[in-house]
């Protein structure tokens, strides 16, 4: 059962506590990340054959593979495919950045490029189910930066194939390359290339702890996204709220993972006591009653605080993946909420339309790094170069400055390369 917590009535040790996975899983990946490195292709083969108890041919899917899974996936599917495909380019569009340009000093030209990576690559989760949801996510503000190349992994079945939703939303998507790799291998193989996967520059994508620890020691020979923990979602909620909604809300996330987090924090104790009601009544209709179950045993709570005020208070504090905000008024909060990955407004937003349909992306920070990381973005898929250009007359106006700064700093070799233009 959700343990229910009153505010001031235990520690805030309690309160702010975070799921912390215990597995240490360094030392492993380590070594599949240095035998990718050397033994490339074949040391891919091995770790399907292991790990996907699969034995393949080739590791690239075909176009005839991605045909026949497109013709598979019922049409109306389809259409909601390209239905939220739609709603996250028109979100995503908005985020594009301009290069600009400063010549407003005679002689001073100075600028900043924004370029896409030359090549993306994408991790899409399989096992305990699909996501054709986070090819969408994930490859859409991908294309909309303009990077040339995108490249997703995903683990096959023991079919040897890829569920056909999945390709079908990465043909959607506009994905380049696809190959059968789960795991670590598979961020292994996006880092250091091998004889059929291609290096590429960003590896972005939610993942087990193996591919989360994999992207962690991955980073500095590529870029990263961000370290995905365990999925958490934070309720704020006034009395007012129908606990029926509240709880579903609540499991939507728990049924993602044993490790995953669902809290509450309401001023109303009689919510709190309907919404724990409604949760034991909700899970055992669930397909994933068992996650869902370990998950609001282990990690599920509910915080009863004084005053809404507090309850703000909290949730910026822990910084949650997802926050709905379950109030009749929510835009008169939300310039009070500081720290969250993604927000749902209302008593009519369940955090699933963000998966799904709405158009913000759900690939964000969380363990509390929403306090300092932001959603998956076209940002993530692109770079800055600046450049600045001076003439000989405008040099002469600032040389000596240079030099001297140089100085003080005790490189004179970089106040020579001033000085020596001025002196000639």
């Amino acid at each position: 059962m959700i343990k229910v917590m009153k505010y001031g009535a235990v520690p805030t040790s309690e309160i702010f506590a975070r799921v912390v996975p215990t597995v240490n899983v360094e030392e492993i990946v380590a070594g599949i990340l240095a035998d990718v490195k050397e033994n490339g292709d074949k040391a891919l083969f091995a770790y399907c054959e292991k790990f996907d108890k699969v034995k393949l041919d080739a590791l690239a899917v075909s176009e005839a593979e991605i045909d026949e899974a497109f013709a598979a996936v019922p049409a109306e599917f389809l259409d909601i495919l390209r239905e939220a495909a739609e709603n996250i380019r028109r979100f995503h569009e908005k985020q594009k950045r301009n290069s600009f340009i400063l010549n407003e000093q005679n002689g001073v030209v100075m600028g900043q490029k924004v370029i896409p990576v030359d090549r993306a690559g994408l991790y899409v989760p399989g096992g305990t189910a699909a996501y054709p949801s986070t090819v969408l996510m994930d490859a859409i503000p991908a294309k909309i930066a303009g990077v040339p190349e995108v490249v997703m992994v995903t683990p096959p079945g023991k079919d040897g194939k890829i569920p056909a939703v999945i390709l079908a939303a990465a043909k959607i998507a506009g994905v380049d390359q696809i190959f059968k790799l789960g795991g670590a291998q598979a961020i292994a193989a996006l880092a250091f290339g091998t004889e059929s996967v291609p290096k590429v520059d960003k590896i972005v994508g939610p993942g087990n702890a193996f591919v989360a620890e994999a992207k962690k020691q991955v980073f500095g020979t590529v870029s990263i996204d961000m370290i995905a923990g365990p999925s958490e979602i934070l309720i704020l909620a006034d009395g007012l709220s129908n606990p029926k909604y509240v709880a579903a809300d609540l499991l939507s996330q728990a049924e993602h993972d044993k490790l995953a987090s669902a809290v509450l924090v309401t001023n109303s104790e009689a919510l709190a006591m309907g919404v724990t009601l409604e949760i034991e009544k909700q899970i055992p209709a669930l397909e994933r009653a068992e996650i869902a179950r370990a998950s609001i045993d282990n990690n599920g709570k509910i915080i009863v605080v004084p005053d809404f005020e507090k309850g703000i208070e909290i949730t910026n504090e822990l910084a949650p993946e997802h926050l709905e905000l379950c109030v009749d008024n929510p835009f008169d909060y939300l310039d009070k909420i500081r720290h969250a990955g993604s927000i749902f407004m209302g008593r009519n937003c369940p955090e699933a339309l963000g998966d799904y349909m709405a158009g913000p992306n759900h690939t964000l920070p969380t363990g509390g790094t929403a306090k300092f990381s932001s959603p998956l973005s076209v940002d993530d898929f692109v770079k800055k170069t600046q450049y600045t250009y001076f003439t000989r007359e405008a040099l002469a106006k600032v040389g000596h400055k240079v030099a001297y700064f140089a100085e003080k700093e005790g490189l004179t070799a970089h106040a020579k390369s001033a000085i020596v233009r001025l002196e000639d």
